[in-house]
């Protein structure tokens, strides 16, 4: 008798080798030697060619600095290897000190892109894979800083599509909206060239400060001295803000160019929401669908009184607190209607539940709440000018005067704005709440994302018989409030919008 044995080995699953970063990595970390040089020839520039020690020892600071980040880089590029198996991506670092980590990809739930201008140039990405945890602490997320760019595309598909979910099968180039650049003309609208120009302004005179320079005795700050120095105070001011405003404004319009060229909102495959943009510096974020539980409509005041508006997600797995404010963008600033369509189809939903349109009022004493505050406030200013005038010049109190004639028309005005943006109402699964005057926010917030309720009532409230009802949740800023609502309103909203979650802790009279 004959016995065939047959011996079968299973196939151990194939190694995945480890990878390095890109080699253009090293001219990248070498262009940041630029930025002394800069420094060195602007300085020789500014001060005609003469160097005093503070100014050489401040450049030779910097210049150390910058050479040491440098040779970090370096030092980072040569020790960095990272591989991405079947259920994990793994990282290796660190010469003197050896990191090792390893983050499992059931647990990602963002794989962001970045360039800035210079790894752009030089066809880089950095690759960010977070997990959406709400800390600060760098363990959570792993960095790949300086792949191709194509590779780093195809490290975010390969680790998205490992956990793509079961569903409808959807192109990657389903967009929902692009860049339009009519919308450039919001640009001007926005506050964030103002304050950029003074923080560039702020950080040159201190740098030139350190350096024993007055920025005050240059040839070209007196040669402007000499020609306006004699125009009347008034003038003076009147120009110094125009002058202000308008480089404000162009300042503004750049940084929306730059931030938002080559805009593009989509639904990918794997159920994600992706946003592109960037000119210089390219930026690609990953929201996932089943996180997103709703869309924050936000109108600033200029950019409201311009017909515009944009679009944030209000999402859990965004990051902690600044990382969510950075991440959640998902549109410029553009046309209120466009923005609204936006909207309803990132929700997605046939009709944007954002519509101001049908909201419930508030109680006609939160009118009154709003004046109050804003006339107690005058009466301070008006009090604090009137003692000063009476000890030191009678110019306060003609300022006085003229602070009540001024400020009480727009104190108004602003009340009532505040008043006329409360709103709130249940619209199918969102709940939708509206405030805000210089800066108006709607929010739709999926009821069945609202994890609990917060309460709170001042003591100006309990006299008026309001409260502030709060919703709160997993995601975005984690509590959205509906602000001085009549405490039976307030309770009964509550309960209609999520059944049986506060009534155990109500008392029934």
């Amino acid at each position: 008798m004959t016995f065939d044995s047959t011996i079968r080995r299973t196939a151990s699953p194939p190694v995945t080798s480890w990878e390095r970063l890109d080699a253009r990595l090293i001219p990248a970390h070498l262009s940041l030697l630029a930025a002394p040089s800069a420094a060195f020839g602007g300085t020789l520039l500014v001060t005609g060619g003469t160097l005093g020690l503070q100014a050489l020892i401040t450049l030779g600071s910097i210049l150390i600095t910058f050479l040491t980040v440098t040779g970090f880089g370096l030092m980072r590029f040569l020790t960095t290897r990272y591989r991405i198996t079947g259920e994990r991506i793994e990282l290796r670092s660190g010469l003197l000190f050896r990191s090792e980590r390893t983050l499992a990809l059931d647990r990602v739930r963002s794989v962001d892109l970045s360039a800035n201008p210079v790894q752009r140039a030089l066809g880089l990405t950095s690759v960010r894979i977070g997990t959406g945890e709400q800390t600060a602490s760098s363990g959570r997320r792993l960095a790949l800083d300086g792949v191709g760019r194509a590779r780093a595309v195809e490290v975010r598909r390969e680790i998205l599509s490992r956990r793509a979910t079961a569903g409808r099968p959807v192109a990657e180039d389903d967009a929902i909206a692009t860049m339009d650049w009519t919308w450039v003309r919001y640009g001007p609208l926005t506050i964030w060239g103002v304050g950029g120009l003074s923080a560039a302004v702020g950080a040159t005179y201190r740098t030139l400060h350190e350096m024993k320079v007055d920025p005050l005795r240059l040839g070209f700050v007196k040669d402007i001295e000499r020609q306006y120095g004699s125009v009347p105070l008034w003038f003076g001011i009147l120009a110094t803000v125009l002058v202000v405003v308008g480089l404000g404004a162009i300042a503004s319009t750049v940084t929306l160019i730059e931030g938002w060229s080559g805009y593009r909102i989509e639904r990918g495959a794997g159920g994600v929401i992706s946003i592109r943009r960037g000119l210089l510096g390219t930026r690609s974020v990953t929201v996932e669908e089943r996180r997103l539980s709703g869309v924050e409509h936000r109108e600033p005041m200029l950019l409201r009184w311009a017909g515009g508006a944009r679009e944030n997600a209000v999402a859990s797995g965004l990051g902690n607190r600044d990382e969510n404010r950075r991440r959640r963008l998902l549109t410029p600033p553009m046309p209120r209607a466009e923005a609204l369509e936006v909207a309803a189809s990132v929700l997605p939903e046939d009709e944007s539940p954002l519509s101001p349109a049908g909201l419930r009022t508030h109680p006609r004493v939160a009118l009154r709440r709003r004046i109050t505050r804003g006339l107690v406030l005058i009466a301070a200013i008006v009090a604090a000018l009137t003692v000063l005038g009476g000890s030191l010049s009678t110019s306060f109190l003609y300022a006085a005067g003229i602070c009540t004639l001024t400020l009480i028309p727009g104190v108004l005005a602003l009340a009532f704005g505040a008043y006329r943006a409360l709103g709130h109402e249940l619209r199918g699964g969102y709940l939708v709440t509206r405030a805000g005057v210089f800066a108006r926010s709607t929010v739709a917030l999926k009821r069945t994302d609202i994890v609990g309720w917060s309460i709170s009532r001042s003591i100006f409230q309990r006299r008026a018989d309001l409260l502030t009802l709060g919703a709160a949740t997993a995601a975005g800023e984690n509590c959205y409030k509906i602000r001085d609502v009549a405490c039976s309103d307030g309770l009964a909203f509550a309960e209609e919008a999520v059944p049986d979650l506060l009534a155990p802790f109500l008392e029934r009279r």
